[in-house]
């Protein structure tokens, strides 16, 4: 059987996803969302997107893409290609492998993408990083859960499941 790959994204309206490595909104959903969908399953990130997080994550086997061969970290794997991440990630045996940033693995990732979590945040906001908008004629929506703006989350944002078509 062949592993999934995910994308697991949050993206303002107008494609932002990041500015100077780090997220520019507070959602405290989007951190318990992003949670529960990656627990359990190995992650891949770039090795910007490990530097803005600080350490590996728990509960997960962290796999980290660099192309300086000489990286090393505890507690994660290194990968020098996404290629070479997801066939480590496959190593564990997961039905599905979270890719999970930054924006230059998501570019090199989406074409063999099977389902992305997507946070659509409503909102635009400055940013040097970005996803780009799904193509729907590739990308169908399999569930949507809406939540408001609170105290402990900055603006409106859904959950969004979408499914290669």
């Amino acid at each position: 059987m062949s592993v999934v790959l995910s994308i697991v994204v949050a993206r303002a309206e107008n494609g932002a996803i990041g500015v100077e490595n780090t997220l520019p909104w507070r959602l405290s959903n989007d951190l318990q969302y992003f949670k529960q969908v990656t627990m359990g399953k190995p992650i891949i990130m770039g090795r910007k997107t490990f530097d803005s997080i600080g350490r590996p994550l728990p509960g997960r086997t962290n796999i980290v893409v660099t192309r300086n061969k000489d990286w090393r970290h505890d507690g994660v794997n290194v990968a020098h290609s996404l290629d070479e991440a997801v066939s480590l990630a496959a190593r564990e045996q997961a039905e599905e492998v979270m890719l999970i940033g930054g924006a230059e693995l998501y570019r090199q990732g989406l074409a063999a993408a099977q389902r992305v979590y997507l946070t659509e945040v409503k909102t635009s906001v400055q940013g040097d990083a970005f996803f780009p908008e799904l193509d729907l004629a590739d990308w169908r929506e399999t569930s949507r859960e809406s939540h408001p703006a609170d105290e402990k989350n900055q603006y409106p944002h859904d959950f969004v499941v979408f499914e290669r078509s």
